[in-house]
C-alpha cells in the first residue's frame, strides 16, 4: 500500500523515516503540496459552483416548469449538493491526496468501485471540457463580426489558451481560475442587485414587477402530456435533474485538496461556504430570473448567446439596453473558466487513477513544477471531439453532452456517499473515531445515507420524459441510460480482471499516506487580518 501512496521519492523516504521536522519535510515534498494557496482554493470551489448554465441554459428549465418548481428544486437539489459535499470534505481533510475522490472509493469501499469512478470522472471531466468549449465557440458567434469566421478557428484558439494554462505550472492555473472566478461572482452579485431594483419598480420602464409571473402565466407549469397534480409534479421533477446538471462539478475542490496549501484549513472552509454559495447565487438567482421573466416568454426559446439569458432577456425588457454584450463577455469567460478548471480536475483523476495501478504508468510523468504532463495531455486530447460541432448543430451535439454529463456526476457523487459511510464504519472499529478534528460533517452518517438516496433515484428516473406518452425517441433513451451500464462494467472489469474483494472494516488502511500532510501541518504560513477589510477578505478566502 505504501508504494502507491508516496509517488514522489524523497516523500516516502521522509515518511519511512518518520521525519517530523516540518521544514525539511515541506523542501522534500514542495514538488506535491502546497502550490494553490487559500485564495485560489476558495475560488476553485467558487468556480465550481457558477457555472454557465446559471447564466444561459437555466431559462429553459423556467419554460418548462415555471418559476416556483424552479426555485425548488434548485434549493432541494443545492441542500443535497451540500450534503455530499460536507461527506466529501470530511474524507479530503483526513486523506489530502491529488484526485481523492476515486481513491477514497478504492480506498474504502473496493479497488473495482475506485477503477470505475476513476475513469467515470475522468470522461465526465473531459466531456465537460468538450461541452464548454462547444458553448463557448456558440457564445462567440452572438457578435456579428465573429459569424463570418468558421467555429473551428474559436475552438482551436480555445483548446490552446486553456492548454498553455494547464501545462506551466499549477499556480497558474490556480491564478486563471482566482481571476475568472472573480469575474463570474462580480457578474452575478451584480445581476442580483440589478434584478432587485429591476423587480421594484427601479428599472428605466418604471414598471413594478413584484411577483407578477408568478400569478400569470402561473408559478408552476404542467409537463405535457400529463396534467393536473401529476404534470406539475413532473414539471418538478425535471428541475431536480436540470438542477443536477448545473451543480456537476462541485466537487472539484477535493481533486485539488491534494495540491492545495494547507489543506486541513483550507479545504474545510470551501465546503463550508458551498452552502452560502448555493443560497446566493443558484436560490436568490433562480428566484430573481422567475420575478423578472414569464416563464412563456418566447425569447427563452431563441437567440444566440446572451440572446437568449434569462437575464438579458429580464434587463432588456426593463429598458436597459447595454449589458446583453457585457453579459456575453461574461458567459464567454464562464465557459473558458469551466474548461480551465475540468481540464485541471480531469489531469488530476487520471493522475490518480496511475499511481493506484489502474492506468499506465507513464502517466505519472511530472514537470519540474509538479504538472502531471501527460495527464493533461491525453485529457486535452479529448477535447478534439469539439470540433464536431463544425458540422454537426451545436445545440444536438450540447444536448448529448449534457446528458452524459448529469448520470456521470450523480454516479459519482453516489460513491463519494458510499465511501464516506464505509469509512465512518471503519473508523469506529478501529477507534479512529477522535482524529480528525479538522472537520465534521453534521449529522453523520445521516447526511450521507440521505444523499446516496436522493441522488440514486434521480439517476433511475433521469430519463423519465421518454416513457410519456408521444415522448419515446431511442436516442433519447440511450443518452439518458447509457452512463449507469458503462459505469457497471468498469465496475465488474476491474473486479473480474483483479480479482478485488470488498475491504474489510477492521483492516480497512485509514492511515497510510498521512505522514506526508502530517509532516507539513503547523508549517504553511496562516494570514492574520490587522484590519476590517483584512477580515471581510479572509472570510471570503
Amino acid at each position: 500500500m505504501a508504494e502507491k501512496e508516496y509517488p514522489h521519492e524523497p516523500a516516502r523516504e521522509l515518511a519511512d523515516e518518520g521525519v517530523a521536522n516540518g521544514e525539511i519535510a515541506r523542501v522534500a515534498i514542495e514538488d506535491k503540496y502546497g502550490h494553490l494557496r487559500s485564495r485560489h482554493i476558495q475560488f476553485i470551489a467558487l468556480g465550481g459552483a457558477i457555472g454557465t448554465s446559471l447564466f444561459l441554459g437555466i431559462g429553459s428549465s423556467l419554460a418548462k416548469a415555471g418559476p416556483l418548481s424552479l426555485l425548488l428544486g434548485f434549493s432541494i437539489t443545492g441542500l443535497a449538493v451540500y450534503g455530499m459535499m460536507v461527506t466529501l470534505g470530511e474524507m479530503t481533510t483526513w486523506l489530502p491526496v491529488p484526485g481523492a475522490i476515486p481513491q477514497f472509493c478504492s480506498r474504502f469501499v473496493d479497488d473495482s468501485l475506485g477503477f470505475a469512478v476513476g475513469w467515470n470522472n475522468w470522461y465526465f471531466c473531459a466531456i465537460v471540457v468538450c461541452l464548454d468549449i462547444s458553448a463557448a465557440s456558440v457564445v462567440i458567434d452572438y457578435w456579428p463580426g465573429a459569424r463570418s469566421v468558421s467555429p473551428a478557428v474559436w475552438i482551436t484558439i480555445i483548446i490552446l489558451v486553456i492548454l498553455f494554462l494547464n501545462v506551466f505550472a499549477v499556480s497558474i492555473y490556480g491564478e486563471a481560475e482566482f481571476w475568472f472566478a472573480s469575474i463570474k461572482l462580480i457578474t452575478i452579485l451584480g445581476l442580483l442587485i440589478l434584478s432587485v431594483v429591476i423587480i421594484l419598480d427601479g428599472g428605466p420602464s418604471g414598471d413594478r414587477l413584484g411577483f407578477r409571473y408568478w400569478n400569470d402565466p402561473g408559478a408552476m407549469k404542467e409537463l405535457s402530456p400529463a396534467s393536473g397534480a401529476t404534470g406539475r409534479f413532473l414539471a418538478f421533477f425535471s428541475t431536480l435533474i436540470y438542477a443536477a446538471f448545473t451543480y456537476a462539478g462541485v466537487e472539484m475542490v477535493a481533486a485539488a485538496g491534494g495540491e492545495a496549501e494547507d489543506p486541513r484549513r483550507n479545504v474545510p472552509k470551501a465546503v463550508r461556504r458551498v452552502v452560502y454559495r448555493i443560497l446566493l447565487f443558484y436560490v436568490l438567482g433562480t428566484l430573481a430570473i422567475g420575478c423578472m421573466v414569464a416563464s412563456n416568454d418566447p425569447n427563452l426559446f431563441g437567440g444566440t448567446g446572451a440572446a437568449r439569458s434569462p437575464w438579458v432577456i429580464g434587463i432588456t425588457k426593463a429598458g436597459i439596453s447595454v449589458l446583453p454584450d457585457i453579459i456575453n463577455a461574461v458567459i464567454l469567460a464562464s465557459a473558458t473558466s469551466s474548461v480551465n478548471a475540468f481540464l485541471y480536475t480531469g489531469s488530476r483523476y487520471l493522475y490518480a487513477l496511475a499511481s493506484d495501478g489502474q492506468a499506465p504508468k507513464v502517466l505519472l510523468k511530472c514537470t519540474k513544477t509538479g504538472v502531471p504532463i501527460y495527464c493533461v495531455l491525453v485529457t486535452s486530447s479529448i477535447s478534439l471531439l469539439t470540433y464536431m460541432t463544425v458540422s454537426v448543430a451545436g445545440t444536438t451535439v450540447f444536448l448529448w453532452f449534457a446528458n452524459l454529463v448529469t448520470v456521470a456526476s450523480m454516479l459519482t457523487w453516489i460513491s463519494i456517499c458510499a465511501a464516506f459511510i464505509r469509512f465512518r464504519e471503519a473508523q469506529k472499529v478501529q477507534g479512529l473515531t477522535d482524529q480528525n478534528p479538522w472537520f465534521r460533517g453534521p449529522l453523520q452518517p445521516y447526511t450521507a445515507w440521505a444523499t446516496m438516496i436522493f441522488f440514486s433515484v434521480l439517476t433511475v428516473f433521469n430519463g423519465f420524459e421518454v416513457f410519456l406518452e408521444g415522448h419515446w425517441n431511442i436516442s433519447d433513451f440511450l443518452v439518458a441510460y447509457i452512463g449507469i451500464p458503462i459505469f457497471g462494467f468498469l465496475v465488474l472489469f476491474w473486479k473480474f480482471v483483479k480479482r478485488t474483494k470488498i475491504h474489510s472494516l477492521a483492516t480497512m488502511d485509514l492511515m497510510g499516506g498521512r505522514a506526508e500532510i502530517d509532516a507539513l501541518e503547523g508549517t504553511w504560513d496562516k494570514p492574520v487580518p490587522k484590519n476590517f477589510a483584512q477580515k471581510v477578505w479572509f472570510w471570503l478566502v
